[in-house]
C-alpha cells in the first residue's frame, strides 16, 4: 500500500525502545514554551501495521491541525520497526516511539505515554479523525477537580455501504457511541480510549493500560479501557464524564460491515467483560451492561418490530433480528468465558 506522509513541521525527539527502560532518559530532554503552562496535552496515538498508515497520518494531521493545538503527537508503534522507521521519516511532527514490550494497543499506548511531556494525555485511535475543536472541548472538564477523565462522541466513517441492518444500539460494534449512552454532557462509568483524556499523575497511579488485556492487533479480546476508568475512579474517587462535543469520526473498514464481524465482536465483547468482571472484583461489576440489556435493548427491539409490521419494512425486522442474535452472542461468551475461568481453576 502507498502510504502518503505530512508536510514538515517541527521536529520531536525520536524515542527508541532501549530510551523507553529508563524514563529518565526522557524526562531530561529539555523542555520549553508551552511545556511549561498549567495545561500542557499530549495528543497519543497508537500504532500497528501498514495497513492503516494513510488513516494514521490522516489522525495526525486532524490533531495538529486543532485551533487549540497539542505540545505534541506522540506515535507508539507496536512490535514493527519498519513503521516506526516509517512514521520518524514520513511522520515529522510528531515523536516517534518504538514499543518492542507485549504486544497489544494498552501496552503501547503506555509507552506513548511514557515517552510525553503533557500533564495531561489525550488518546486517538490511527483510524480516528478528530473534528474541529475536539482537544478543546475534550479536556474542558479536567478543569473540575472531581472529573478523573473525559471522553467524547465518536462517529461513524463508513468506508464501504452503510449496512442498514445494523441497530443503533450496537454501534458500540464498530467503535461509534450508540443509542443508549447520554445525549447531553453527563457522567458516565467508562469511555472509550480512542477518545480519553486524562490527567498524567491519575493514569500514572494505577498503572495506566493494565498490560497484556485488550485489544491485541486488529482482534479486541478485552474492555481495557474499561478497566482502567474503573480502576481510576476507585483510586482516584473522581468521575468520568461524556463530553459529546468532542467529536471523532472513527473509519469502519468495509470488512467490519459484515455480520460475521457483527457476531465475532459481540461474542469477543461479552468474553472481554467475564475478564472484567474477575479481575475486578465487585467494583467490575456490569450494572451499565445489564442496563443496556434489559432496558434498552427491549425498547429498541419493540421499535424495530412496530417498523417491520406497521411500515413493511425489511430493514428493521432485520435490526431486530441482530439485537437479539448480538445478545445472544454477547452473552454466550460471557458465559462461555466464565465457565472457562471455573474449569481451569477448579472452583
Amino acid at each position: 500500500m502507498r502510504c502518503s506522509g505530512l508536510p514538515k513541521c517541527r521536529r520531536l525527539h525520536p524515542i527508541g525502545h532501549n530510551d523507553l527502560r529508563d524514563q529518565s532518559v526522557i524526562r531530561e530532554i529539555n523542555v520549553t514554551g508551552s511545556a511549561e503552562t498549567s495545561m500542557t496535552v499530549s495528543v497519543v496515538i497508537a500504532a500497528h501495521t501498514f495497513e492503516r498508515c494513510d488513516d494514521l497520518a490522516q489522525a495526525v494531521e486532524s490533531a495538529i491541525s486543532q485551533q487549540s493545538p497539542p505540545y505534541e503527537v506522540v506515535v507508539a508503534v507496536d512490535n514493527n520497526p519498519d513503521l516506526y522507521e516509517w512514521v520518524s521519516k514520513k511522520l515529522p511532527d510528531v515523536t516517534a516511539v518504538d514499543h518492542r514490550g507485549a504486544r497489544g494497543a494498552g501496552s503501547t499506548r503506555n509507552s506513548g505515554a511514557k515517552a510525553a511531556y503533557g500533564n495531561i494525555l489525550a488518546f486517538l485511535d490511527d483510524d480516528a479523525i478528530a473534528r474541529p475543536n475536539w482537544l478543546q472541548n475534550l479536556i474542558t472538564p479536567l478543569d473540575r477537580p472531581d472529573v478523573t477523565g473525559v471522553g467524547g462522541r465518536a462517529e461513524p466513517v463508513w468506508r464501504g455501504p452503510v449496512p442498514k441492518w445494523l441497530p443503533a444500539e450496537f454501534l458500540w460494534v464498530v467503535g461509534a457511541s450508540y443509542l443508549g449512552m447520554p445525549k447531553v454532557a453527563a457522567p458516565i462509568r467508562n469511555v472509550w480510549s480512542q477518545n480519553m483524556a486524562v490527567r498524567r499523575a491519575d493514569f500514572w497511579k494505577v498503572g495506566g493500560f493494565r498490560e497484556g488485556f485488550g485489544k491485541v492487533g486488529l482482534e479486541s479480546t478485552a474492555c481495557d479501557d474499561t478497566d482502567l476508568c474503573i480502576r481510576m475512579s476507585a483510586a482516584t474517587g473522581g468521575i468520568w464524564w461524556y463530553e459529546p462535543s468532542a467529536v471523532i469520526g472513527h473509519v469502519v473498514p468495509a470488512r467490519r460491515s459484515t455480520p460475521r464481524f457483527f457476531l465475532q465482536r459481540c461474542y469477543t465483547e461479552g468474553k472481554g467483560k467475564a475478564d472484567m468482571a474477575v479481575l475486578l472484583g465487585p467494583s467490575g461489576r456490569l450494572q451499565d451492561e445489564r442496563r443496556h440489556a434489559t432496558k434498552t435493548l427491549p425498547r429498541g427491539l419493540q421499535r424495530e418490530l412496530w417498523q417491520a409490521v406497521s411500515h413493511q419494512e425489511f430493514g428493521a425486522f432485520q435490526r431486530a433480528t441482530a439485537m437479539a442474535v448480538g445478545l445472544g452472542a454477547a452473552s454466550a461468551g460471557y458465559v462461555f468465558r466464565r465457565v472457562r475461568r471455573a474449569s481451569l481453576s477448579g472452583g
